[in-house]
């Protein structure tokens, strides 16, 4: 990464770099003051209310709500947690073999109104595989959707019910909730995926030289047929 949205924080992935700081520790902390007002006015208090964060990032968000919740209105919600793995669509196009952790929901989600959480909504196959995964734990009462950000390009019908942010971005750009839980820091930031030139000097430059001198012997062999494709 070029730049650092806060101290400490947690490089870029390889092949991308960041653009911009969306939201910084103090804004999503005010955003989640502000989501949790709404779930309290909108089912006048707790009862008969769970949070499920959906893995990774949507745990910690649940149940930093959850918290807020309760020193609203002074008594605890239930948080759970959701892996959607194998309701995923895009099983059968994943090389590696996919990463599995357990789902935990201490509580019976049958009747409940139930609160799913996530930071980022993109498309929506990821929250249709946790309705997936929901249903089969029982039948809940209704189910509701937060995210930290909303970024556009849904390629199915989801909506969320509550929003911290509404960020336009581009189908090449991506947003990373990083969150103290899961990456140290918080913040939300915009990355650019790197031109084709600086993504091979980052993948270069974490190699060995001999094995770097071999990637870029491949890429000169390869790169024309790609151009020419």
């Amino acid at each position: 990464m070029e730049t650092q949205t806060a101290q400490g924080a947690s490089p870029a992935k390889a092949g991308v770099r960041e653009k911009s700081q969306l939201m910084s520790a103090s804004e999503i902390d005010r955003t989640l003051v502000r989501l949790a007002h709404e779930v309290a006015e909108r089912h006048n208090g707790t009862e008969n209310l769970v949070f499920v964060g959906i893995r990774r990032r949507g745990v910690p968000l649940a149940s930093r709500l959850a918290e807020k919740i309760a020193q609203i209105e002074k008594k605890v919600t239930p948080v759970g947690i959701l892996d959607i793995t194998f309701y995923r669509d895009d099983l059968s196009k994943i090389d590696q073999k996919p990463v599995v952790q357990a789902s935990n929901l201490a509580f019976s989600v049958e009747g409940k109104d139930v609160i799913l959480t996530d930071d980022v909504l993109y498309t929506g196959r990821t929250v249709r595989a946790a309705l997936d995964a929901l249903i089969d734990f029982g039948r809940p009462k209704q189910v509701m959707l937060a995210v930290l950000i909303d970024r556009g390009h849904r390629e199915l019908p989801i909506r969320p019910d509550y929003v911290g942010k509404n960020l336009p971005t581009s189908r090449d750009e991506r947003i990373q909730g990083q969150l103290v839980e899961v990456d140290e820091v918080v913040v939300a930031v915009l990355l650019d995926p790197l031109p084709q030139a600086a993504s091979s000097m980052a993948i270069t430059g974490a190699l060995s030289p001999r094995a770097a001198a071999l990637f870029s012997t491949c890429r000169r062999l390869i790169d024309p047929f790609i151009a020419s494709s």
